[in-house]
């Protein structure tokens, strides 16, 4: 049996390789790691291949974390808590048909104070089949507990009144578009838990008054 001759690398080229291997994870670190973990961009390099991008600061991962820490000690929202309670009827009015002729289209901006440890409404007016985008958001990120509802219009006025709700939650921002099923007053209950007062900045646009 021959014997088996093993390549001998000369010791030049094992000091080559070495010396490119550092060479180009130096120029991984500087063009991919730095600006992916770190944020660091010495060359611009990164930005234009788009590891910039993947850097999240330190700052908004804290804030994030936050967030979670503030909303996970919420108390849940059941069923129950959507629109009245089933010894309030639907009126009739509210399968009433829709108007041949719907509002005119506008847009607003407005804000609604939240005070402290209390809780607010803020409704517009839409018939019935009105349509209307809506985006609101807390100034500094609060967390507010809010209720997204609306009034069925009655000729005559009740002891208690008829609603339904669309969207319950705890949030700081909430955008959408709605489709009014009857007429009547359609908006937000936001309620404030916190010690200090809480400004929401409202946008609407669609086929509502004010």
């Amino acid at each position: 049996m021959s014997e088996m001759k093993h390549p001998i690398l000369e010791k030049s080229k094992i000091i080559k390789a070495t010396v490119i291997a550092l060479v180009v994870g130096a120029l991984l670190l500087v063009v991919a790691v730095l600006p992916a973990e770190y944020g660091i961009d010495p060359t611009g390099a990164g930005k234009v291949l788009g590891f910039s991008k993947l850097y999240v600061p330190e700052s908004n991962q804290t804030d994030d974390l936050g967030m979670m820490v503030s909303t996970s000690n919420l108390p849940l929202i059941k069923l129950e808590k959507a629109g009245s309670g089933p010894d309030v009827a639907r009126p009739v009015e509210a399968d009433f048909p829709a108007p041949e002729e719907q509002l005119a289209a506008r847009e607003d901006e407005t804000t609604v104070i939240v005070p402290a440890g209390k809780g607010i409404e803020f409704k517009i007016n839409m018939l019935k089949y009105g349509t209307m985008k809506y985006e609101w958001t807390t100034t500094n990120n609060e967390v507010l507990y809010f209720d997204f509802h609306g009034e069925v219009k009655q000729k005559e006025e009740v002891k208690e009144v008829y609603f339904e709700s669309y969207t319950i939650s705890n949030s700081h921002n909430m955008v959408g578009t709605f489709l009014a099923p009857y007429e009547g007053k359609h908006g937000w209950f936001f309620r404030n838990t916190s010690n200090e007062d809480v400004t929401v900045n409202l946008r609407l646009k669609g086929q509502y008054t004010l």
